[in-house]
């Protein structure tokens, strides 16, 4: 277990690495602060989940673990702790979203709104950023790095 929890905060300590992790965590903390707590206008957790469950027919334990992974997920990206797990769990995620939801309406967003869908062009640039943060971990500034250090010393 200890060595699994080492190979989770290992980083590369670059600078780039660190930029690649805070976009993806600013990027989707929007969107998990609409679902969870109803902020920039979102509707918060219950009407969320009925939303998710009743209209997309997602089972509660997907649906939670949405709001979940994107609310704090997004958070933990930010501040760089355990940052692999957060950006596989995103990289499981929407890749969940193009293929049950967005695979059909082709590559492009729905900028003009005249498909009835969106593309997953978006989806693919939040999974690259997140293959990104697998790879080489949370880079410079980040609590992974910080705890990775102490743990050499």
């Amino acid at each position: 277990m200890k060595n699994l929890v080492k190979q989770l905060l290992k980083t590369n300590p670059n600078i780039g690495f660190s930029i690649a992790r805070w976009t993806l965590g600013l990027v989707i903390f929007p969107h998990g602060a609409q679902k969870l707590i109803g902020i920039f206008g979102g509707h918060g957790y219950s009407t969320t989940m009925e939303s998710l469950t009743t209209q997309m027919g997602l089972p509660n334990l997907v649906a939670f673990s949405v709001i979940m992974i994107e609310f704090f997920g997004s958070i933990s990206l930010v501040l760089g702790l355990f940052s692999r797990f957060w950006a596989l769990s995103l990289a499981g995620m929407f890749t969940g979203i193009i293929l049950t939801t967005q695979l059909e309406h082709g590559f492009f967003m729905n900028w003009f709104g005249n498909q009835a869908g969106e593309g997953y062009e978006y989806s693919l640039l939040i999974i690259g950023l997140a293959l990104g943060v697998i790879v080489n971990g949370s880079g410079k500034w980040s609590i992974d790095a910080s705890i990775s250090n102490n743990e050499k010393k």
